[in-house]
């Protein structure tokens, strides 16, 4: 139920993406931002049951604002059409590992890894895959992590050889990344099922291997 009423408000804003119609809204925002919180106070307490590093935040505080940043962007309208939060140690996925959620209509998923990591964490993890690459080909080809995920997801990568590492280096496809992430996408009716939460949390328990070996890598 909860997900039903998210998603309704998430096509309609879509629709209707200006202040007056959020303004005239604004319950039904502040109704289905309170569902969404409630869900993931539920999803962090299953991941608590594989990653004991989350237990220091506060579920209800790690959705991201509606609110877009449209200062240096062409797209002017002043609202995302999803609601995504980001669970990881500090909270929020800020230069370092963990577990994201994406819910909107069409385009659910759950994402794990390292978004867009500085310069030196980059320069870290592209040293550790290059020193250690046979442990993250492991993660990447384990059985649990394949039923979920194909690889790491190439949205963000070098077009040539990054610096300090030859063209022909046996693990360039790996190294070209900029960042470290993989995804698995959820149908709207997946995402209203009420084993949602826990379907998620299964996705995540995937991804922690991948986070523990990037963990490793920038501390």
């Amino acid at each position: 139920m909860q997900f039903d009423k998210i998603l309704k408000f998430l096509k309609d804003i879509a629709k209707n993406n200006n202040r007056d119609w959020f303004e005239k809204n604004k319950p039904r925002y502040v109704e289905v931002k309170n569902l969404f919180d409630d869900f993931l106070e539920g999803l962090h307490k299953e991941l608590l049951k594989f990653d004991e590093s989350l237990g220091g935040i506060n579920p209800r505080k790690l959705a991201f604002r509606i609110y877009r940043d449209v200062r240096f962007s062409k797209d002017k309208r002043p609202y995302k059409t999803n609601m995504g939060a980001g669970f990881s140690f500090r909270g929020k996925m800020e230069q370092e590992p963990g577990y994201y959620v994406h819910i909107e209509p069409g385009n659910s998923f759950v994402a794990g890894g390292l978004y867009m990591p500085n310069a030196e964490n980059l320069v870290k993890v592209r040293q550790e895959i290059d020193y250690n690459a046979d442990a993250l080909l492991k993660i990447l080809k384990g059985k649990k992590f394949k039923k979920y995920f194909s690889g790491l997801d190439e949205f963000d990568q070098v077009k040539t050889s990054p610096k300090g590492y030859a063209k022909d280096h046996p693990h360039i496809d790996l190294l070209k990344n900029k960042s470290f992430i993989v995804s698995h996408y959820f149908s709207d009716t997946q995402v209203k099922d009420k084993k949602f939460t826990k379907q998620v949390a299964e996705v995540c328990k995937a991804v922690k291997p991948l986070n523990d070996f990037l963990k490793e890598a920038i501390q």
